[in-house]
């Protein structure tokens, strides 16, 4: 119908809207009113326009990763009123996509000899107090020919990013670099923080062990092979993954350097500007600079 609303609207000058409506078989007061409306229609159109810009602007300052739902937000702290599905509408229509998860390769590998560590997290990832709960995990990083591996070490309570270390091995260095990393940002103050991970060899080794009973640090583990045991840390691998790797030819950095320069730059932008669901759509410094969530356990 608008079709021909619109067909009437361009000819009505060389025919006249009573032989076009005539012929075309629309009433003439379904055309004025269509008519009249135009300003509104105009007006819209401008206004959508208007909006997605902005969101343009909020998916590139993203890295291109964000959907309707941060969008959202970003465009309402912006001083925007907008429905979600209206975002979604038109981030679909004007072909502005963001990043999905994709299955991650597991690189550690279990233990099957290690004495138990009970699991002190049971799946509860939920965001609360900082410095009481936090996990970690190991993954790799296509390098050239080779690779190197990332450990991290995460604050469950405000989905900070506090430790990390990269290097060409999957020695247990490799994750006490990241836990020693960890505490210094904490400025040392651990005592009874509980650090969960799975049952690799490196989590498991004695030297590990030792590491954490220097700082007072409370070892926890899920289950071998249960991915959801550790789903934190394996959701923050699936971003950074897809979040840093999607521009890479073949998938894989060039070099070391580039793949640490990139890695760095992705946790800084983490930390302090990506949007967390988990926390009311707040980066996690953002999160942890409310009083209610600074906690202090005793040294």
């Amino acid at each position: 119908m608008i079709s021909r609303f619109r067909f009437i609207s361009a000819m009505r000058a060389d025919y006249g809207v009573q032989r076009l409506c005539r012929v075309l078989g629309v009433h003439r007061s379904a055309f004025y009113a269509w008519l009249a409306g135009a300003p509104a229609r105009e007006a819209k159109a401008a206004e959508e326009a208007r909006i997605v810009a902005k969101i343009r602007d909020f998916h590139t300052a993203s890295k291109g990763t964000y959907g309707s739902p941060r969008i959202t937000v970003d465009l309402r702290d912006d001083g925007e009123i907008v429905n979600h599905k209206r975002v979604a509408r038109l981030m679909r229509e004007h072909d502005i996509v963001g990043l999905h998860l994709r299955r991650k390769k597991r690189t550690t590998i279990p233990d099957e000899t290690t004495p138990a560590v009970p699991d002190l997290i049971e799946r509860d990832f939920k965001p609360g107090p900082i410095n009481h709960r936090w996990c970690g995990d190991i993954t790799y990083l296509p390098v050239g020919e080779s690779w190197l591996y990332l450990a991290t070490v995460i604050d469950i309570g405000s989905r900070r990013l506090i430790g990390w270390s990269i290097a060409d091995h999957m020695r247990t260095g490799l994750i006490t670099d990241a836990l020693e990393a960890a505490v210094r940002a904490r400025g040392g103050h651990v005592n009874g923080v509980i650090f969960h991970s799975d049952r690799g060899s490196q989590y498991s080794a004695a030297e590990f062990a030792k590491f954490c009973a220097e700082y007072g640090i409370r070892r926890s583990m899920g289950k071998v092979g249960t991915s959801y045991d550790n789903a934190l840390a394996e959701s923050l691998f699936a971003t950074l993954k897809r979040e840093t790797m999607r521009q890479l030819p073949l998938k894989r950095w060039i070099s070391a350097r580039q793949a640490r320069t990139d890695i760095f730059r992705w946790i800084a932008w983490y930390n302090h500007r990506r949007r967390h669901t988990a926390l009311n759509n707040q980066a996690p410094t953002v999160y942890e600079d409310q009083p209610a969530t600074v906690t202090t356990l005793a040294a």
